[in-house]
């Protein structure tokens, strides 16, 4: 074969090459689409396992009612939904001294409870006062008669996990009383304040963002009997009467014991608001 002819030969192969080529890559499907550039829309957040869900999600009264964030609480003391019958309307706070529970009123016979630190002996109170101010990680500076009873104390301590006013404050009329947190709450449950109420921390936050100013609170005395089954039942309503006088304060009153039965009386201070803590 001639040199001409070697060379239109050599043409040939090389033209058919090309084309076989191009058919195959016309015929085979276009693999590199899922290597697009373009961005994938990211799926909905689906999660596989409900119960690991984040613990910002949304939360029943019931389910908010079984956590708690101190399990050393009994389970009594730990916050939860109870059936609490009870004329007050929805919203209302209602103070069980003698027994250590906050109650909460949702309306329908129900309540949220939660475990409670109350006055020691002495410092105890009754009456109905309203939430005049609210505070996050409020300050705390004892009084000038908690400082004369014990000149130990700080004159002011920053809020902040070290306070023992905790996380939350709600102040109770013009008194010097609130419902507030703490640092130690292996006090919930005991008679270890100057006249505040106390919850643990993650339970004041709790009820702290569950009521507004202007909220009602009644504290009952800590003589006040517990109806069964956390009801105000009608035996308590007749030994308790909430009654309002022209100038709109409210007072709880309690049947008289007889003498054999008394008491001795507490002191004058008992009703005086003597402390915050």
């Amino acid at each position: 074969m001639s040199a001409i002819g070697r060379s239109r030969h050599a043409c040939r192969l090389v033209c058919a090459g090309l084309f076989a080529g191009i058919l195959t890559i016309i015929s085979v499907p276009a693999l590199a689409q899922p290597l697009s550039f373009l961005p994938l829309p990211a799926p909905a957040y689906q999660p596989a396992f409900p119960q690991y869900a984040p613990p910002n999600a949304p939360q029943s009264e019931e389910q908010a009612g079984r956590q708690s964030d101190d399990d050393q609480l009994p389970p009594e003391l730990r916050r939860q939904v109870v059936v609490y019958q009870t004329p007050e309307a929805p919203g209302t706070i209602v103070i069980d001294t003698a027994h250590k529970f906050l109650y909460l009123t949702l309306g329908n016979g129900r309540a949220m409870r939660y475990g409670i630190g109350v006055g020691r002996q002495g410092f105890t109170w009754s009456g109905v006062e309203r939430i005049t101010r609210k505070a996050e990680w409020p300050d705390w500076i004892p009084p000038v008669e908690m400082v004369a009873r014990q000149p130990y104390l700080p004159r002011w301590v920053a809020g902040g996990p070290g306070n023992p006013l905790g996380a939350r404050a709600m102040y109770l009329g013009n008194t010097e009383y609130r419902i507030h947190g703490t640092n130690d709450p292996s006090t919930i449950g005991k008679n270890v304040s100057s006249g505040c109420i106390r919850l643990q921390n993650a339970d004041v936050e709790d009820l702290y963002n569950r009521v507004a100013i202007g909220t009602k609170v009644i504290v009952l005395p800590a003589t006040a009997p517990r109806a069964a089954n956390d009801s105000l039942s009608a035996e308590r309503n007749r030994a308790i009467a909430i009654n309002q006088t022209g100038n709109g304060r409210m007072t709880a009153q309690v049947p008289v014991l007889p003498a054999a039965d008394r008491q001795p009386a507490p002191s004058a201070s008992r009703y005086a608001p003597l402390g915050i803590y």
